[in-house]
């Protein structure tokens, strides 16, 4: 039986045996924070918001009934270069990180992400996608400074185009093991990415770019047992 949580963190904890990655079956506990109870106007415990860069992100617990997990969504309406919000407790090298998504508003970029092997504000893998480009991207953040990955198996490219609606809400995942990792979006498997910049475990979280007003609900990770 899992251990009891406190309602107001709105937590559900599983145990998922089994799990295909590559030729490896892996044994994974796994969390899922779907925010539906948390305290509007702040963040919950355990969650850090910050940016990476200038400007001023502003997350928040916001009531919507419209939500997967309603009635409350993580949301982020401030303007920095890259607004990130960190879950302080995780600590994961070998797993998985995924959340829903709804890009709601933004000029420069609605965009939504997800982030792992987080040291800091300024180092960790994010992943990616952009409704007003229509793609998906996967990059490594380094003291600040954010680089696109290259597609295992290509060459060049920016990420891959993939249609991501405005003011709907999607469902991105990432799943890593060493250096390999496997980005799906909405159920469909996209690419992946094989890179050695961060190999010890770090934090897990989620990202938006710029001034891009995005919800987030249902928040998962796991890790290898």
């Amino acid at each position: 039986m899992p251990a009891m949580r406190p309602p107001y963190l709105g937590m559900k904890l599983s145990v998922i045996a089994g799990i295909v990655s590559g030729a490896c079956a892996l044994s994974l506990f796994a969390e899922t924070a779907d925010f539906g109870n948390a305290k509007p106007g702040t963040l919950p415990p355990h969650w850090t918001g910050t940016q990476t860069g200038k400007g001023q992100a502003k997350w928040s617990i916001e009531k919507d009934l419209e939500a997967p997990g309603k009635p409350s969504v993580l949301k982020q309406s401030g303007e920095a270069t890259f607004p990130v919000c960190i879950k302080d407790d995780t600590r994961l090298k070998n797993g998985f990180v995924e959340v829903r998504f709804k890009p709601v508003s933004g000029k420069e970029d609605q965009a939504g992400g997800v982030i792992w092997r987080v040291k800091d504000k300024d180092d960790y893998y994010v992943c990616r996608a952009n409704a007003l480009e229509d793609n998906v991207v996967l990059y490594k953040t380094v003291r600040g400074t954010r680089n696109v990955l290259e597609i295992a198996g290509r060459k060049g490219g920016y990420g891959v185009k993939e249609p991501v609606a405005p003011a709907q809400w999607h469902t991105l995942r990432v799943e890593f093991k060493d250096h390999h990792f496997k980005v799906i979006f909405d159920g469909k498997h996209l690419f992946d990415v094989e890179d050695n910049t961060f190999t010890d475990a770090g934090k897990v979280g989620v990202w938006t770019k710029a001034d891009s007003v995005t919800l987030f609900d249902d928040f998962s990770y796991g890790s290898e047992k």
